[in-house]
């Protein structure tokens, strides 16, 4: 049965680099997609979203000399993880899980492209002002409610899911369609934030 049109799916992130054998490997990542692809036959529209660096991304450690993954540096726009290389423009860690359904999605958007910003949200880059545009296309479309799944739980989809709540949008989590890094309790500080945020998590 279709959702109400008012309703979207936005996956977060289900690429190769995320999943078992990739560069920044979320644990049982690629659990989420079987999960994902029925639940996009409910959604008259969804939404992908994919992190897509350059080679010399910022948020990189190995841009950072004498740096090691998942440190920790201050940036012109707040503190920043330093990440593995991961989803690098073009490479196969940059493509989607090859069993995800790509062909469902309406749109799929590009994200963390500037090399100089990391870029967790759907909607926000990093410095928490440079708006990606996925605001103004769901507005367009008449989208009020969000279901939101895909990785990392504590990363981008935490950000993804708080942000679309700020802007007014109505929010679910899918827990069972999402998985975490849980960096340093990262996971439980994502899960509070969403809760404090009004996000119904399921």
């Amino acid at each position: 049965m279709m959702r109400d049109p008012s309703e979207a799916l936005l996956v977060i992130d289900v690429q190769n680099d995320f999943c078992p054998g990739g560069a920044l490997a979320v644990p049982d990542g690629d659990a989420v997609v079987p999960a994902i692809n029925t639940m996009m036959e409910t959604f008259a529209t969804t939404i992908l979203t994919q992190d897509w660096h350059p080679a010399d991304h910022r948020s990189f450690a190995s841009q950072h000399p004498g740096a090691a993954p998942f440190e920790t540096v201050d940036m012109p726009y707040g503190p920043q993880v330093l990440w593995p290389d991961h989803c690098v423009i073009g490479s196969h860690g940059g493509a989607f899980h090859p069993d995800l359904r790509t062909d469902r999605a309406a749109l799929i958007l590009r994200k963390g492209s500037n090399p100089a910003i990391d870029s967790y949200s759907a909607f926000f880059e990093n410095d928490r002002m440079t708006a990606t545009g996925l605001e103004g296309y769901l507005r367009t479309l008449g989208i009020r409610t969000l279901t939101l799944v895909g990785l990392a739980t504590d990363f981008c989809v935490a950000y993804s899911a708080i942000d679309a709540a700020r802007l007014g949008f109505g929010v679910h989590l899918r827990l069972e369609a999402c998985r975490g890094i849980d960096l340093n309790g990262s996971l439980e500080h994502a899960m509070q934030g969403m809760r404090d945020a009004g996000v119904e998590i399921d």
